[in-house]
């Protein structure tokens, strides 16, 4: 048998560990959260549970990337420019971003509650886009936030105008036959009146409404929501940022080329 040139064998012998180490470096890069943005060797360690000379190595390599970053006397990593870089091709990538933007900022603009889109992603939604309001008390999910479609307002709104077969099968991994028939009711309702409301069902005391977005096929490819502290939203605002969203919803949907009809045409009370 031929033996392997030098280059190839050593190329075989090193992928397993090569491939370990680009598992170990994202998961470096994962640990960081808003709560704790910054963090010391040891805290890094303690959440990645590498040896502290493979660690340091792995953080030199990132650094030399600039996708981390030292700072400080004790010594503190975060996250560097080169992590936002990779963000923006992600989201200049995704088209709708640059086409809702100004319909979402306006959508804030005019209840001065954090407005947001979401995108479908298999079963769940994902914020890809979320103008945060100005208010000291208020509500952010953040962009690259993602829930389960059967939960939230901005979920129920993708989830309602789904095709019924998928819509089916989300509704099967409900196990509660009492939460799966309050959630179809929801469903129900949003598909009557073109949005979807929630209460305190991801943040406590926190109310939402969205409304869907189309694409050029017709088929529901995100949603638009508002969502704030109850204690701002009464009954009464909550009705006016439906139209609003809902609103949002068709302008964002018309330049996405969604051409039929508005979701629910009669007249909401």
């Amino acid at each position: 048998m031929a033996k392997k040139p030098k280059a190839e064998a050593h190329d075989a012998e090193q992928g397993g560990s090569g491939v370990r180490a680009v598992d170990r470096a994202i998961a470096i890069l994962q640990c960081f959260t808003p709560d704790q943005p910054a963090m010391s060797v040891i805290e890094i360690q303690k959440r990645v549970g590498l040896s502290r000379p493979t660690l340091y190595r792995l953080l030199q390599t990132l650094a030399q990337r600039d996708l981390i970053q030292a700072e400080g006397d004790p010594q503190r990593f975060r996250l560097s420019h080169g992590v936002m870089k990779l963000s923006h091709v992600w989201l200049t990538g995704l088209e709708v971003v640059a086409i809702a933007r100004p319909v979402v900022e306006g959508l804030r603009e005019a209840t001065g509650e954090t407005a947001a889109l979401f995108r479908v992603q298999e079963d769940r939604g994902i914020c890809i886009l979320e103008c945060q309001s100005r208010h000291v008390l208020s509500i952010s999910r953040g962009v690259g936030d993602s829930l389960s479609l059967t939960r939230g307002s901005t979920g129920k709104a993708m989830l309602a105008f789904m095709d019924p077969a998928r819509q089916a099968e989300l509704l099967a991994t409900i196990p509660n036959s009492a939460d799966r028939a309050r959630l179809e009711e929801a469903l129900a309702f949003a598909r009557r009146n073109g949005y979807a409301t929630s209460h305190s069902e991801i943040f406590a005391g926190t109310v939402a409404v969205s409304a869907p977005c189309f694409d050029h096929r017709g088929d529901v490819v995100g949603s638009v929501g508002l969502y704030g502290p109850g204690a701002r939203i009464d009954e009464q605002k909550l009705l006016e940022y439906s139209r609003l969203v809902r609103e949002a919803g068709r302008q964002i949907s018309v330049l996405l080329g969604f051409q039929g009809a508005e979701p629910a045409a009669s007249e909401r009370s």
